[in-house]
């Protein structure tokens, strides 16, 4: 069978149980070092695209991703004509009308902060904002929010700061929509009850209270056919801020865009900044370990253990995805407490594209720490390489 020289050479002195002891210590060490730093890079870097995709889904999922407003009077008379007046947006998957306010709810005991939003449930895209509700609801029925019903769905942690149940009676103060009396402004307030109690499980539950559009656009008085803007749903929640630099060069001054990032905008940098840096430290690494294969191949040339890169990120590769496949069931094997990621364990998505490159990139980086050992052992004369063999 055919073998090219340089592969010959390479597998033969890769095989090689003699010379210096220490040399093939580093060499060992250096195939350890690379295997663990593919595999903990492939581990830490699905959990963290996990925690991230968690985060779009239970923030990005309930809150307003994209939205759009008539740039003169703050609202939208007429959604349907100006939805056909934007164009079809990269991976928009829906847009409905919304009716929202900063505003306050009080219980018996307690006053808190709110975002209020009015849904429409019966609009095309409607089941792209109720699906999450209905995911993640933990009591009551969300069916009964209907039109002049005035009821409402609280985040997990709202109905617990309130001490409220399904069933009991709230009281909700909108900022927009308040009226000028003799006695001085008053606001927009009514009693409704709390219809069910979502958990997202995340920041969002502490201020999520939802009603039926129409019950929110007799809240804030607005005028007959109103909504406050046009909500847009993306396959992608980052797909938002193109779509909004496509929706200003369409329309110009004559609309006004928001954005999730200026309310969550901090919150999904820092975490993109964390899986960088967590990145970075776990690639010292495997740069470390390539940088042990130079002095290995530098102290005694003909030693040459150029496979150690290769082997070290194929067993990597085959060690990470198959702990970060199953990492709750190992962790549950340890007897690790996961009691705080909820039912579903802490949350893994393995990205192919991310682990091909960084197994390429392991091997790169070796087959790099190889090309001045090369080059010096092209130095020395075939005989006296071989004086001992």
């Amino acid at each position: 069978m055919f073998k090219p020289a340089a592969f010959f050479l390479g597998l033969r002195y890769s095989r090689a149980r003699h010379g210096n002891r220490f040399t093939r210590f580093i060499n060992r060490f250096a195939l350890a070092g690379i295997l663990i730093g593919v595999a903990a890079l492939i581990i830490v870097s699905s959990v963290m695209n996990g925690f991230e995709q968690q985060l779009k889904q239970r923030i990005l999922g309930v809150v307003p991703q994209l939205t759009v407003t008539e740039a003169e009077s703050q609202q939208v008379s007429n959604w349907q004509q100006l939805a056909k007046r934007i164009p079809p947006l990269t991976e928009q998957i829906g847009v409905v009308p919304q009716v929202s306010s900063a505003g306050v709810v009080q219980s018996s005991g307690e006053l808190r902060p709110v975002v209020l939003q009015g849904l429409f449930p019966d609009v095309a895209d409607a089941d792209v904002q109720w699906q999450p509700l209905r995911q993640h609801l933990l009591y009551g029925n969300l069916s009964a929010l209907t039109e002049g019903s005035y009821q409402v769905i609280l985040g997990q942690a709202l109905a617990q700061q309130l001490d409220v149940w399904p069933g009991d009676t709230i009281r909700v103060i909108a900022a927009a929509g308040g009226v000028y009396t003799p006695l001085g402004l008053m606001p927009a307030q009514r009693q409704f009850k709390v219809a069910a109690i979502v958990a997202m499980q995340s920041e969002a539950d502490s201020h999520l209270l939802v009603m039926h559009g129409a019950d929110a656009a007799r809240l804030l008085r607005l005028p007959p056919n109103h909504v406050s803007a046009l909500r847009f749903y993306f396959t992608d929640p980052f797909a938002a801020l193109i779509a909004e630099q496509d929706v200003q060069a369409a329309l110009g001054d004559n609309v006004t865009t928001q954005t999730w990032r200026e309310q969550y905008g901090e919150l999904f940098d820092a975490v993109s900044m964390e899986k960088r840096m967590v990145g970075l430290m776990l690639s010292l690494i495997i740069a470390v370990a390539a940088f042990n294969v130079v002095s290995a191949l530098m102290m005694v040339i003909q030693d040459k253990r150029a496979t150690s890169g290769i082997i070290g990120s194929v067993v990597g590769l085959l060690i990470g995805t198959g702990v970060a496949a199953n990492l709750n069931e190992i962790l549950t094997v340890l007897q690790i407490d996961l009691s705080f990621t909820g039912q579903a364990g802490l949350p893994v998505l393995m990205a192919s594209g991310q682990i091909t490159f960084i197994v390429l990139a392991a091997i790169a980086l070796t087959l790099l720490a190889t090309l001045y050992p090369a080059w010096r052992a092209s130095q020395i004369l075939p005989a006296q390489a071989l004086r001992y063999e």
